[in-house]
């Protein structure tokens, strides 16, 4: 197994604890050969990279991931860690605190629509 394989293995570890069986499964269920190669590109270096460090706990990376989705604006992606912030336990008060603060910085705008998505995805959660 070479370090391509590890980050890969890895990184289907962290990615399916941190977004969940049912939604890792839907995802490798759909992928084909379109997708094939960004799908373990994506696994590798964002799952089998940053958000596999132990120097930030994943609380602390929910709170980056949500608040640079909400400057993006990049809402599928949101909803998706909305989920896997309470997964990693944060609380809706502290996952609207977080897009209450990156208000300030990606704008009121870019915000709004987060937290309406974020209020969402909460009602569906139970763990929300």
């Amino acid at each position: 197994m070479n370090d391509t394989d590890d980050r890969y293995t890895e990184g289907m570890r962290v990615r399916r604890e941190v977004l969940g069986h049912e939604h890792l499964d839907r995802t490798v269920a759909a992928t084909g050969a379109l997708d094939d190669a960004f799908q373990r590109h994506l696994t590798e270096t964002a799952w089998g990279g940053p958000w596999a460090r132990d120097e930030l706990d994943r609380r602390t990376r929910s709170c980056i991931t949500i608040a640079a989705l909400t400057t993006l604006r990049a809402t599928e992606e949101l909803a998706l860690h909305v989920r896997a912030g309470v997964r990693n336990g944060l609380s809706p008060d502290e996952i609207a605190e977080v897009i209450l603060h990156t208000s300030v910085y990606a704008g009121i705008p870019a915000a709004n629509t987060a937290m309406a998505i974020a209020k969402r995805v909460l009602d569906e959660t139970p763990e929300g």
